[in-house]
């Protein structure tokens, strides 16, 4: 069977932002494919993490995988998606000193490639390589693989060359996921973050919102969130394009779902 996979990302929405407060900043869970299950208000003296758990409590996560960025790579919410029945691939960084040590010092040259893929778009050509090491010592709770992704990114016009390391643990194991599916996944929810970030800052114009009273700006990320998921589900990957060519104002999210 198709596992879900979901997505948890954080975004200030900077339009908020007043002299005499900060912007407000939301967490959200969003499915690969683009329909946000639940989106949480980060408390202003706090930040993500203690956010996490209560944002997923009320979604079904059995056999599912969360896919994190490296903040949310905390022991805390390890054991709390195993107890949950869930899987995640978690990006391991310098943040996380020990074990971002521990992943980066495995004996990366030995070890076969797993999967290769290459695109082209954008006047730049990329080379995404992906490496598997199965491995139960990992410090971290219920971590079964390291992971490597290494990206080569050529510009085309310029020729300069940009090389990446990124290093992940996951709870899935070799029986669990394919090269091809880790893959997949990790660039999903690289996807999800641009799609987000992009979406909303250019195609919305969040940022420009005058929109700051109390719970007004987390309930128009929502009507944003479910433009973005109403235009993903109906195959549409260009939605300001998809926007423009119905007529409707792209700023606005209600006319952007018809309902004005």
């Amino acid at each position: 069977s198709v596992r879900r996979v979901i997505a948890v990302d954080g975004k200030a929405v900077r339009g908020s932002r007043a002299k005499t407060a900060t912007a407000i900043q939301l967490l959200a869970a969003m499915e690969h494919h683009g329909v946000v299950l639940a989106q949480r208000q980060v408390a202003s003296k706090s930040n993500e993490i203690p956010s996490f758990q209560p944002l997923l409590d009320t979604l079904d996560l059995h056999n599912a995988v969360l896919t994190t960025e490296a903040l949310h790579t905390q022991h805390g919410h390890g054991t709390y998606l195993i107890g949950r029945g869930a899987h995640y691939l978690a990006v391991a960084k310098k943040n996380h000193p020990g074990l971002y040590a521990q992943v980066k010092g495995l004996p990366w040259r030995d070890i076969p490639l797993g999967h290769r893929t290459r695109d082209r778009a954008q006047h730049r050509d990329e080379v995404r390589r992906l490496k598997v090491a199965a491995f139960r010592h990992i410090d971290y709770p219920g971590a079964r693989q390291a992971i490597q992704v290494v990206r080569r990114r050529r510009e085309m016009g310029t020729g300069k060359l940009t090389i990446e390391r990124v290093y992940l643990i996951t709870s899935l194991s070799v029986f669990d996921a394919t090269y091809a599916e880790l893959a997949t996944w990790i660039r999903g929810h690289w996807g999800i973050e641009n799609l987000l970030h992009h979406v909303r800052d250019r195609t919305f114009r969040e940022d420009d919102s005058k929109v700051r009273t109390g719970t007004l700006p987390r309930a128009m990320a929502s009507l944003r969130n479910l433009a973005i998921g109403v235009f993903r589900q109906d195959g549409g990957s260009n939605i300001a394009a998809a926007l423009r060519h119905t007529g409707r104002n792209y700023n606005r999210p209600l006319q952007a779902l018809g309902l004005t």
